[in-house]
C-alpha cells in the first residue's frame, strides 16, 4: 500500500477485529518504507500503532518515531505485542501518521499483521534429523511424531492435525490428543502435512485460539509406471521395435539384458535376438521408487498360416488363427468365400476368426486369404484354407 500523506496528520488505516481469544498475546505490526530519497531535506513519516475498544478507549499504543530515509529501498518492521483482556472480544486497530504533509512524508506499507503469539510449540519426527520424509507408495513404515509446548500453558489441550491439500484445510485426527502420535502407513500416494496444536483449557472451545507447531511432512510418492509393451515375434530378417512406455516423477530406466538391441538407452529399442528372449524394463523415480515389467520376444523363421480349422465348439481348433503374426508388422488380413465376398477382416490386430459373418455360421468349404503388410515390410501372402464343420 502506497500512502501519500495529507497536509494534516491523521489516520490512514482502521480495521475492526472480532472473536479474539481472551488473555492472549497478539502482535500488531507492519513493514514500512520511506519512499523519499536522501538528496534533499524532506518530512519523515512518524507513525502511531493504536489498539482501542469500539468506544474509542485506548488499550495500547506504540510510536515508531521518524522513519529514516536511505539511499536504496529499505523496509523496516514496526509494531508491538498486546495481551487481550478477559472481557474484550472486539477491538479496533488504528494506524496514524503524526507528521504533516508537504515536502516528503510519503510511505509504503506491506504485511500489516495482527496475529496471535502464543507460547512456543514444536514438533519433530522421532529418529529423524529433518521435518520432511519422502517414501514410496506402499511403504509400510510407521513414524512417531513428538511435540513439546512451553510451560506457560497452565492446562494445555493438545490435538494433532492433518492436511492433505498442502495446508489449505486442516482436520483434527480422531483420538490424537497426546504430545506423541504414531502415524500408520498410508496406502495412497500424496502429500501429508501434520502439526500439533495447543490451547489452554480455559479457551479450548475457541478454535482460533489454538497455536500450531511447525509442520511435519510425509510425502508418499507414486510408484512409477513401467510397461515393457506386448510380447513380440521376431521373424528373422525383420527387426522388431519394442513398444515400451514409462512415466513417473523424474524417472530413469534401463533394460536387462541389453543383448541384441540397437540402442539400450532408448525406451523403444529395436531387437534382433537369435533365439527366444525376455527383456526386463526397470524404472526408477527421483525418490527411489521403482517398478519393472517384462516383454517376451519369440524368434521364428517365418509366418505359418493354418490350412484348416474346425469351429464346432469342442474347444479344439475352433478359430482360424495365424501364430507369430506380430502386430508391429501392421498386417492387413482379409478372408473371402468362394463367391469373393469378404467374410473376415482385421488390420494390425490379432487374427482370430470363429467362422461367422455378422453372427451367422459360414458354410464348410474353401476360403481365400490375402495378407498385406504396412510399408511392405514383408511380401504379400495369399492362399487358401478349409473350414470344416
Amino acid at each position: 500500500m502506497l500512502v501519500n500523506a495529507s497536509y494534516q496528520p491523521g489516520d490512514f488505516f482502521i480495521s475492526t477485529v472480532s472473536a479474539l481469544c481472551p488473555n492472549t498475546t497478539y502482535e500488531f505490526s507492519a513493514w514500512v518504507l520511506n519512499v523519499m530519497q536522501p538528496f534533499f531535506p524532506s518530512i519523515r513519516p512518524n507513525l502511531t500503532f493504536r489498539i482501542e475498544k469500539p468506544d474509542g478507549t485506548v488499550l495500547a499504543s506504540f510510536d515508531s518515531g521518524d522513519v529514516p530515509v536511505s539511499g536504496s529501498p529499505t523496509w523496516l518492521q514496526y509494531g508491538f505485542l498486546f495481551t487481550t483482556p478477559a472481557d474484550s472480544a472486539q477491538i479496533v486497530l488504528r494506524l496514524r501518521n503524526n507528521a504533516p504533509g508537504g515536502q516528503g512524508n510519503d510511505l509504503a506499507l506491506d504485511d500489516i499483521a495482527f496475529r496471535p503469539c502464543g507460547a512456543k510449540i514444536t514438533a519433530a519426527i522421532q529418529n529423524s534429523a529433518t521435518d520432511t520424509i519422502d517414501v514410496c507408495e506402499g511403504n509400510m513404515n510407521t513414524y512417531t511424531f513428538m511435540g513439546n509446548a512451553s510451560s506457560q500453558y497452565q492446562s494445555p489441550v493438545y490435538h494433532w492435525q492433518l492436511s492433505t491439500d498442502q495446508g489449505i484445510t486442516w482436520n483434527d485426527i480422531p483420538g490424537a490428543t497426546e504430545t506423541t502420535y504414531v502415524r500408520s502407513p498410508t496406502i495412497a500416494a500424496g502429500k501429508y502435512w501434520y502439526r500439533l496444536t495447543v490451547v489452554d483449557a480455559t479457551v479450548a472451545g475457541i478454535s482460533s485460539c489454538r497455536i500450531a507447531s511447525n509442520l511435519l511432512i510425509i510425502n508418499v510418492h507414486p510408484i512409477p509406471i513401467a510397461d515393457a509393451g506386448p510380447d513380440r515375434v521376431y521373424i528373422k530378417g525383420y527387426p522388431v521395435t519394442l513398444s515400451a512406455a514409462a512415466s513417473g516423477e523424474d524417472i530413469s530406466f534401463n533394460w536387462d539384458p541389453v543383448l541384441y538391441m540397437d540402442n539400450a538407452t532408448l525406451m523403444q529399442p529395436t531387437v534382433t535376438p537369435p533365439e527366444d528372449i525376455t527383456y526386463i524394463l526397470s524404472v526408477l523415480s527421483a525418490f527411489n521408487c521403482s517398478n519393472k515389467d517384462s516383454v517376451n520376444v519369440r524368434v521364428v523363421d517365418g509366418i505359418y498360416v493354418p490350412t484348416a480349422f474346425t469351429p464346432n465348439g469342442d474347444g479344439k481348433n475352433d478359430c482360424w488363427r495365424i501364430p507369430f503374426l506380430d502386430i508391429g508388422l501392421g498386417a492387413d488380413v482379409k478372408v473371402f468365400n468362394r463367391w469373393g465376398q469378404l467374410v473376415y477382416h482385421v488390420s494390425s490386430a490379432v487374427v482370430s476368426w470363429d467362422g461367422k459373418l455378422n453372427g451367422q455360421l459360414q458354410a464348410t468349404g474353401t476360403y481365400v486369404y490375402l495378407i498385406t503388410f504396412k510399408d511392405h515390410k514383408l511380401p504379400d501372402l495369399k492362399g487358401t484354407f478349409t473350414l470344416i464343420r
